[in-house]
Parts: structure tokens; C-alpha cells; sequence
């Protein structure tokens, strides 16, 4: 009788219960802190320059207070916005500054556009399981929130099922190199986890295929933010709902002499009175082609007459 195997869960995937909370309790103080997410939003919406597409909904996955919600909505005044967040303090918010955002002259713009005038929604939701019907969105925008989801392949899975053929995932997340000076300061510190696993593009690239997306583009670039202090830098973290969510992360309080050594360490790294911290910015997009298999994975085979 062979024994059953069962696999443990790794302790660098995120718990999403925590996740949850600890974005709900920093909407107040997101937007604040949030500097590298607000300029990494506008690169990713600047990217879009070049996509040659009139889209009639957009979905905003992972959408946090709304700010680059709200500039789709600019962007793309005949499409219907819908941001989708996680933590609902983090939707109320986003549905706040979407409300303010309404001006007179974007409801006198509306019939002009096409636009009835509701040209935005928010819904509190799980990336895993979109609550929108299939088929039904020509873009997929997602800034920044992919590496709270400790199962990619289904996110992807979940975004190709709600776009329409022809439809674009475009998407930023973190990789490997993200926060490596407070991961070795806390390595040398104890043995939990401290930092969320992040996910080599390569390896992104190869879940976009495996999903059935068309023509995956990847790319990454390394920004560098500095603190004053490595308090500053956990402030700031805690400021964006950016915690310990890890599942093997420490369950008691962080005792006083753990968290010096933290510091002494980070200190070391300090250059001129500031701490630096990295963080690896992964790019991506794909495109969801025409289906190859049947929902019962038979394959689609065409067949086109020939012209006499």
C-alpha cells in the first residue's frame, strides 16, 4: 500500500486573507506613499500609445484607489472602465476618485463620445475569479498587483477567458531582484520569510503561452528608490499595504533584537545617507488569438473553399 502524497505549501506564497486586510487598512495611506506605483501606472499606460485599439470596455485589474482607473478613462472616453480590487476600503476609494473625477465638461463630453456618461464602475473581487462574464473585454490593464497571486497560470487563464479575440492583456509585475536588500537583511536575521516570491519574466512568458495567449512581449527594468532610513523603508511598505503576507512569515511579534539586526544590516548598505531599495519592474503583454481547441479540448480545424 503506497502512502498518499501530499505537498506543502510554500512559504513565500501570500496568504490572501492577509493580503486582503493589509491593503484594506492602507487606503488611506496609499496614495501618499504609493510614488513607484503611481510612475510605474504611467509607464504602463504610456506603453499603450502604440496599440491600435478602440476598445468598449476596459478591465483595471487590481485597480487600488483608481488613479490609473481614472486615466483610462481619459485615455479611452468612448470605452467603459471597470476597476476590479480585492480589499473593498481600496474599491471605495478608486469609486471616490472616480466620482470626483466626473466633471461637468466630461458629462457635456459624453454624448460626443458615445459615452452615456457612466463611463466607470468599480467592484471588489478576486483576480482568480472575475466576476464578468466571457468573452466580453478588449483590454486587460493590471499594474502592480500580479505578484499578490500566488497562482499565476489561473490568473492568466481567468484574463484570456474575459477578452474578446483580438483582446490585450497588458500587465506590470515584480521580479526576482525586487527588495533583495531587505530579503539578505532579514535572512541574516532569522529563518522566516520576509518578502514575496517574485516570478522570472521568462517564466511569466512561458504562462502566457500555456494560457493560450498570442505573441507574448516581456521586458523588465530595474528602478531604484532611496530612503533616509530602513525605518523609512518599512513605513513606507506598510504605508502601500505592502506587509509580510508570506505563509512563512513570523506568527508572533518581531522581538526588538531581530529587528536591529534588520537595521544594522540595512544600515551597512546606506550611501551617503540614504538606504537604497530595488525593485525589478517586469512589463508584459500578449494577445488573445482565435481559439485552437473547443471548450471540450477537440480541435478546431478550418476549412475554407477554394476559389474555382
Amino acid at each position: 500500500m503506497t502512502r498518499p502524497e501530499f505537498s506543502l505549501p510554500d512559504p513565500r506564497d501570500v496568504d490572501p486573507a492577509v493580503v486582503k486586510r493589509a491593503f484594506g487598512r492602507a487606503a488611506a495611506t496609499y496614495d501618499a506613499a504609493a510614488v513607484l506605483q503611481r510612475e510605474v501606472g504611467k509607464r504602463l499606460v504610456a506603453r499603450m500609445d502604440v496599440v491600435r485599439l478602440e476598445p468598449a470596455r476596459i478591465l483595471d485589474l487590481g485597480c487600488g484607489t483608481g488613479e490609473a482607473t481614472a486615466e483610462l478613462v481619459a485615455r479611452y472616453p468612448g470605452a467603459h472602465v471597470v476597476g476590479l480590487d480585492l480589499a473593498w476600503p481600496m474599491a471605495q476609494a478608486a469609486r471616490e476618485r472616480l466620482r470626483r473625477g466626473r466633471s461637468v465638461y466630461r458629462r457635456l463630453l459624453a454624448p460626443l463620445t458615445g459615452n452615456a456618461g457612466d463611463s466607470a464602475h468599480v467592484v471588489c473581487a478576486d483576480a482568480l475569479a472575475l466576476p464578468l462574464p466571457g468573452v466580453c473585454v478588449d483590454i486587460v490593464f493590471s499594474s502592480l498587483a500580479l505578484q499578490w497571486v500566488n497562482d499565476l497560470p489561473r490568473a492568466f487563464a481567468e484574463m484570456r477567458r474575459v477578452l474578446r479575440v483580438g483582446g490585450l492583456a497588458t500587465f506590470t509585475t515584480f521580479g526576482p531582484d525586487t527588495l533583495r536588500e531587505l530579503r539578505a537583511a532579514f535572512a541574516r536575521a532569522d529563518g522566516y520569510t520576509h518578502v514575496n516570491r517574485f516570478v522570472d519574466l521568462h517564466d511569466i512568458g512561458d504562462m502566457l503561452v500555456d494560457a493560450g495567449f498570442a505573441d507574448p512581449v516581456m521586458d523588465a527594468e530595474m528602478l531604484t528608490l532611496t530612503y533616509a532610513s530602513p525605518q523609512a523603508l518599512m513605513l513606507d511598505l506598510k504605508a502601500i499595504g505592502a506587509t509580510n503576507a508570506t505563509r512563512g512569515r513570523p506568527r508572533g511579534l518581531t522581538g526588538r533584537r531581530r529587528i536591529g539586526r534588520v537595521v544594522g544590516e540595512l544600515e551597512r548598505l546606506m550611501r551617503d545617507g540614504r538606504l537604497p531599495a530595488t525593485f525589478e519592474v517586469v512589463y508584459g503583454h500578449a494577445w488573445k488569438g482565435e481559439p485552437r481547441t473547443t471548450a471540450g479540448g477537440l480541435p478546431i480545424v478550418k476549412l475554407e473553399r477554394r476559389p474555382r
